[in-house]
C-alpha cells in the first residue's frame, strides 16, 4: 500500500477447500496495511460455502467493509452466492488483468479465487491488484449503473 492510500476494511472468507489459502491471504492483506476480518471457515471441516459468501457480501453491502476476498475450490460457487446479495458485484479472477478490470471496469467489491486453480503467490498478486485499483467511472460508470438498474427492477426494488 502506498503511503498516501487509505487502509481498506477487507472481509475475507472461504470454505474448507480453500482454508489454507484463506489463511495465507489474510496475513498478506494485513501485511499490505489493510484491516481484515476473517468470516471463516476457521478449520478444514466441511461447511456450506454459500453461508460464508453471503455473510461477507452482506457485510460489504451494509457498508461495514470496503472490499471482500472469497475463496473456495474454484472461486465459482462463492461468486455465485455473493452475487445474490443486492448491490454486490463479485468477480472471479484467476489472473491480475481480470482482477484489475473487475475494479476499474465493473466496480466489483469482491474478488473470488479458487484454491484448486491458483497457487498462493499468484493469489497474493491477484488480491493485491484488486485491492490496489479504484473505479474511475468514465464510460464504465454507465454500464455499472445499467447493471444496478436491472438488479433493482428484477428484484422488485426501486430504480
Amino acid at each position: 500500500m502506498s503511503s498516501h492510500a487509505k487502509p481498506l476494511r477487507v472481509a475475507v472468507g472461504g470454505d474448507e477447500a480453500a482454508f489454507e489459502l484463506k489463511e495465507v491471504l489474510i496475513e498478506y492483506v494485513r501485511s499490505l496495511g489493510h484491516e481484515v476480518e476473517d468470516f471463516g471457515t476457521y478449520n478444514a471441516e466441511p461447511i456450506l460455502y454459500p453461508d460464508v459468501a453471503v455473510t461477507v457480501a452482506q457485510a460489504i453491502a451494509d457498508g461495514r467493509f470496503d472490499r471482500g476476498v472469497l475463496v473456495c475450490g474454484t472461486g465459482i460457487g462463492v461468486a455465485i452466492a455473493a452475487n445474490k446479495v443486492p448491490g454486490i458485484r463479485a468477480a472471479q479472477a484467476h489472473d491480475t488483468y481480470s482482477a484489475g478490470k473487475a475494479r476499474t471496469s465493473n466496480n466489483a467489491q469482491i474478488v473470488t479465487l479458487g484454491a484448486r486453480v491458483v497457487g498462493s503467490e499468484l493469489a497474493k498478486d491477484i488480491v493485491s491488484t484488486f485491492l490496489g485499483k479504484s473505479f474511475p467511472g468514465g464510460p464504465s460508470a454507465q454500464k455499472v449503473a445499467k447493471i444496478s438498474e436491472y438488479e433493482a427492477r428484477l428484484s422488485g426494488g426501486e430504480v
